[in-house]
């Protein structure tokens, strides 16, 4: 009852602040951004943390070869011209002339080389390594403008995999550091933004970089700032502080929708909220499907959906949403509220009085979700045990496949290709996967090496149908992203990226 009231409290504190960084009015000034996100990358080094986290760095402060436009389009970046064999096992890329680094080192081919050979190494430990290990063959410089890359296989989606995994580093300056993570403490790119300070927890701050190859950016001066509870990024814009707020809470979009001289975006996030599941420990309740299935249907999900999204979500049927460009499947509906069945499930798997579990939830994510599901599971005779855990902690531990035995996910589509979140959580050796069903991996394996798109959401269909049918993970929804921002400021969010990129905003 207090944490209500508490709740409650702060909405009407949040109403009843001066807005006075609206209309206009930036933060700091005209040559300012001053962004509130709830959480700081784990690691300044793009290539090593979980996509969603550099994303929402590395675009304003690092380069692909080709990158991706506002809607998911792909776009020339660091290469001008690409280039696939008739069997399409050599790709071949032209460089832009005259790009250099943050330090003043020229950009070529070498540091492409160097890049993904960095990715390949495993004492790397990046967590883009899965998507390139089993593909890429080898890496060759001819000339400082062309790179070739020499594949073991087919990759149907290999173009959009450098556009959202490989951010280009600088070989001779990361080779001159004493140790390789010395990186993270002083990186360097290409990008329009140059890191200038990094406060752990608390800010991240970036300065236009004027030797940048393209546009240069209207704001001169990008400050993060890390407010993990979202009613207090909410109340950073209202005081001041702020001049954009991300991944506001669904309740503050709704209340705030009208708010004079604040603005509301709410995009499609292309990110499956579900639950993992550490299933491939055949010592735990978890490794039998039965319990997966009751997993999900003694959930409500249209009643989280409703009350604690706010209908800002759209119900998920398979693990790839509907939102995606292809690969989805509109015709697999959501698992129906059925708590029998769900008992029923648990007593063919031995377990008619159910099991003792825990449940992860880092701080990213509504506290009110994971309690909703303890106790929708309750009901059902398994009791779970409630894990916080701040996003840091928890970016490392689900990366490690320390984070289980559940725990909530939820990614951004960081390459506008189905295969991120199939590679990634489905597949036997993926980045954030305890799951292994053969014949899933079977068609994992034929959907990378086909190139055919047609072919390849075929493909997606049966992997989709066949890790539900098997209770992979417990699917929720897909939630819209919320940000807020000043009217005054132009710029528009990445539609289903998760990724902010600040490159094009300006003040009115």
């Amino acid at each position: 009852m207090k944490r209500l009231a508490l709740c409650a409290l702060t909405a009407a504190l949040a109403a009843a602040l001066p807005a006075r960084a609206l209309d206009g009015k930036p933060a700091v000034d005209r040559d300012t951004l001053v962004v509130a996100l709830p959480s700081g990358p784990g690691n300044l080094d793009p290539l090593i943390p979980p996509s969603i986290d550099s994303a929402k760095f590395a675009w304003n402060s690092f380069d692909t070869l080709y990158g991706f436009d506002r809607e998911g389009r792909l776009e020339p970046r660091l290469a001008t011209a690409h280039q696939v064999s008739e069997g399409g096992l050599v790709h071949r890329f032209t460089l832009r002339r005259g790009v250099k680094f943050h330090n003043g080192d020229a950009f070529s081919a070498e540091d492409v080389k160097f890049s993904m050979e960095r990715v390949l190494l495993p004492e790397t430990k990046s967590t883009r390594r899965p998507f390139f290990v089993n593909t890429v063959e080898s890496v060759e410089a001819p000339d400082a403008q062309t790179v070739v890359f020499r594949l073991k296989q087919k990759d149907g989606a290999f173009l959009n995999k450098l556009a959202g995994y490989l951010y280009i580093v600088p070989k001779a300056y990361l080779q001159s550091l004493k140790t390789p993570e010395a990186f993270a403490q002083a990186p360097v790119g290409t990008g329009a933004y140059r890191i200038v300070n990094h406060q752990i927890g608390r800010s991240l701050e970036f300065a236009r970089f004027d030797g940048y190859w393209g546009t240069r950016p209207a704001i001169a001066k990008l400050v993060y700032r890390f407010v993990p509870e979202p009613s207090s990024r909410v109340n950073a814009l209202l005081a001041g502080e702020a001049d954009v707020g991300v991944e506001i809470a669904p309740a503050d979009i709704e209340r705030l929708n009208d708010a004079k001289g604040l603005a509301t975006e709410l995009v499609a996030g292309g990110s499956p909220l579900h639950i993992r599941i550490y299933s491939n420990d055949p010592a735990t309740p978890l490794s039998k499907p039965q319990v997966r299935l009751a997993l999900n249907y003694a959930v409500d999900k249209d009643a989280i959906i409703k009350s604690v999204l706010r209908g800002q979500a759209a119900p998920l049927g398979a693990l790839i949403p509907n939102s995606y460009p292809y690969g989805a499947d509109a015709a697999l509906k959501p698992f129906a509220y059925d708590p029998p069945r769900a008992k029923k499930l648990l007593a063919e798997a031995g377990l008619p009085n159910g099991f003792e579990t825990a449940l992860t939830c880092p701080t990213t994510q509504p506290r009110t979700i994971c309690e909703a599901l303890a106790a929708y599971w309750g009901q059902v005779g398994i009791r779970t045990q409630i894990k916080v855990i701040d996003s840091a902690a928890y970016n490392r531990l689900n990366a490690a496949h320390q984070s289980g035995p559940l725990v909530v996910m939820g990614f951004g589509n960081a390459i506008y290709d189905p295969i991120h979140v199939i590679g990634g959580t489905v597949a036997k050796n993926g980045t954030w996967s305890d799951y292994f069903n053969p014949e899933v991996e079977a068609l994992i394996q034929q959907v990378e090496g086909e190139s055919d798109r047609g072919k390849r959401d075929a493909l997606f269909k049966q992997i989709l149908r066949l890790a539900r049918d098997d209770g992979q993970a417990v699917l929720l929804a897909e939630p819209q992203l919320g940000y807020l921002r000043d009217t005054a400021l132009q710029w528009k969010p990445q539609v289903a990226g998760w990724n902010l990129d600040f490159r094009g905003a300006s003040w009115k």
